[in-house]
């Protein structure tokens, strides 16, 4: 098996960050009680959960009722896509309509589309050609039957970061809610939930140095939801299972430090990120950067090259212990070319030929180098055989 020598993936996932894994073990071990039940153990869980969902609501800028544990934030937007619009239909409000962008997460996409056999209508925006959702296009498509705008904060494959904020005032001069799958901000940029002003917002804790398979789901104490999870009466019966305290723990602790070291963390990927986009810009001919050139997370890279494979160059990379990725990770082994790409007007084999490059805050411009070096030679290879 190749080892991983540098890790340029951080989009897709990211390691555990060591203080983060320090926090959690206790709650496997001596603290492991279901912090349901009454008897120490379980008070003393139910503690952890407790100091958990405390410190996520106040890094978040909202109460601590507001704030739902899932799984992911896979979880989290179908709770919120398909708990808005069976609301509306269940209460007979007439809100039967729901807009989303071209550049959302398949999590969003296809819980919206999986809504259309039941008689609901969708709106899909499209972003302008440097991948931003404009806030005019999503005023646009609102009508007076809309239900919910889903636009995510910032794109997983090109980084780009859309006007939250100008897009909720639009939305909610019309009644209508707003939901933000804010997965790649965090750690990069502000969550405040009422600076953004959404009513839901999604995170997912593996994304920002915390354990895979735990996320959460602000949920504006006044927005129409139908709870689709049920159960026992965990999270105030809003969703049923038994809570899985050690990683919600570890989901507290990561975002704490990611808030906490934000501005530490950010300069320190932009400029290995700039570094990076420099070298492959001046030494690769027929390059493209995908995205918007500014208005993009720091450690985020996406560039096509025409005439290579964007498959064949990442299994080179990974050859000589590069891991990168040439899309979302969720849509690997597919053989479509990247929705995300192909909304900004690229042709599928652009779209096919494109690399991402998301660099972390354990990353060193020694690695950046060495990667930069490698990919513009494996670019030259890989043509030069096809």
């Amino acid at each position: 098996m190749n080892s991983t020598d540098i890790y340029l993936d951080h989009a897709a996932t990211t390691p555990v960050d060591p203080r983060v894994l320090e926090v959690m073990l206790p709650f496997f071990s001596e603290r492991f009680g279901n912090p349901s039940s009454i008897h120490t153990l379980g008070r003393d869980a139910r503690t952890g959960l407790g100091w958990a969902r405390d410190t996520l609501a106040e890094l978040l800028g909202c109460q601590p009722r507001e704030v739902l544990m899932t799984s992911g934030a896979t979880e989290s937007n179908n709770l919120v896509i398909k708990g808005v619009a069976w609301h509306h239909r269940l209460n007979g409000t007439g809100r039967n309509h729901l807009i989303v962008s071209a550049i959302e997460h398949h999590a969003v996409l296809h819980a919206a589309a999986s809504l259309l056999p039941h008689g609901f209508e969708l709106t899909v925006v499209q972003p302008d050609a440097d991948g931003i959702v404009q806030p005019a296009a999503v005023g646009d498509a609102m009508r007076d039957d809309t239900s919910l705008v889903s636009v995510m904060y910032a794109n997983n494959e090109i980084g780009t970061i859309n006007p939250i904020r100008e897009i909720a005032v639009l939305a909610h001069q019309r009644g209508i809610t707003m939901h933000s799958d804010a997965v790649q901000a965090a750690g990069a940029l502000p969550l405040d939930v009422n600076e953004l002003g959404v009513d839901l917002l999604s995170l997912s804790a593996h994304k920002f140095y915390g354990p895979k398979g735990v996320g959460l789901l602000y949920a504006r104490r006044s927005t129409p939801l139908t709870w689709q999870q049920h159960g026992g009466g965990q999270e105030d019966t809003r969703r049923g299972g038994t809570e899985n305290v050690p990683s919600i723990v570890g989901m507290a602790a990561a975002l704490m430090l990611a808030v906490g070291e934000r501005a530490e963390r950010t300069a320190h990927v932009r400029v290995l990120r700039d570094r990076l986009c420099d070298h492959i810009l001046e030494h690769v001919p027929d390059v493209r950067l995908n995205g918007h050139p500014h208005q993009r997370l720091p450690g985020n890279l996406n560039v096509s090259f025409a005439g290579v494979e964007g498959e064949t160059l990442l299994l080179n990379l990974d050859l000589r212990g590069i891991a990168a990725s040439s899309g979302s990770a969720c849509s690997t082994g597919s053989t479509e070319p990247s929705h995300v790409l192909t909304a900004l007007g690229l042709s599928p084999d652009s779209a096919r030929g494109s690399l991402r490059l998301t660099i972390g805050k354990n990353n060193t411009s020694e690695q950046i180098d060495r990667a930069a070096a490698a990919i513009v030679e494996t670019v030259e290879r890989v043509r030069k055989l096809g």
